[in-house]
């Protein structure tokens, strides 16, 4: 019953964290045993202090926030983008048959081909990052909304016209709930795309944050600020997801219940 599946629960965490010492002393052992130039690899024990002293006496707080803020704002651009998008083209059989062929062309392509236009366009500037992010996050909560908002039971179609629903009730009690744990994947796998995207377009228009702080550590030979800065970020990308995941999880509670 329940105590089987807290304990379950408890012997997977404990899994997860025995594998994670485990790496990390292994990377200890590599470093101190100089198997790869320390140059090049530092410890986790520099690593930390290179994070902690970056963290109290350096300027990692305010690269942290920059970065973090346009992961976000570029993540909520493509989520309204997305969903609303998603919802037009999903809710109409003929727009899916019409523009869905363009969709699946469009999908493939890197956000980093488009970086060459966004700069023409935009500049090297805040706003080229941010519409870069919104462009290659948007994809994963564009389709997965058409696919929610397309893959309505009929019967529900059918009551729905029973009911003498009107299209916003319909699209609001029906169309929404069925596509919401679509929505909320395309929208976790997003958040990842845009924190990737953040750093890149902070690397390529030189603007302040993680991205940049990594590239010109990288330039110096500063490996212990350098892996400092990917630990950060891997800490920015576990949070962010398993906020979302939670959310998710809160969301779609009376799906469970149901």
């Amino acid at each position: 019953g329940s105590r089987m599946k807290r304990f379950d629960k408890f012997a997977a965490a404990a899994q997860s964290i025995l594998m994670f010492l485990l790496l990390v002393g292994l990377w200890q052992l590599v470093a101190d045993y100089r198997l790869v130039s320390p140059v090049f690899l530092p410890g986790p024990d520099r690593t930390v202090a290179a994070l902690w002293r970056g963290l109290t006496t350096g300027d990692l707080p305010n690269l942290l926030w920059s970065t973090v803020q346009r992961m976000v704002y570029g993540w909520l651009l493509a989520s309204l983008l997305g969903v609303a998008l998603g919802a037009l083209i999903g809710g109409s059989r003929a727009a899916r048959a019409y523009l869905g062929p363009t969709l699946e062309f469009l999908r493939p392509i890197p956000a980093s081909a488009v970086v060459p236009v966004a700069i023409a366009f935009l500049g090297l500037t805040d706003g080229m990052v941010l519409g870069v992010i919104a462009f290659g996050t948007l994809w994963p909560m564009l389709l997965a909304t058409v696919h929610g908002f397309g893959d309505i039971d009929p019967r529900l179609v059918d009551v729905s016209r029973a009911l003498r629903l009107g299209r916003l009730e319909i699209v609001w009690k029906i169309a929404l709930p069925n596509a919401l744990p679509d929505i909320l994947a395309g929208m976790r796998l997003g958040l990842t795309i845009a924190l990737i995207l953040a750093v890149v377009g902070e690397m390529l228009a030189s603007q302040d944050g993680l991205g940049l702080a990594i590239l010109l550590a990288a330039r110096a030979f500063r490996a212990p600020d350098l892996f400092a800065g990917i630990v950060l970020l891997g800490l920015v990308g576990y949070v962010s997801s398993t906020a979302l995941r939670l959310v998710e999880r809160r969301v779609l509670r009376w799906r469970r219940s149901a």
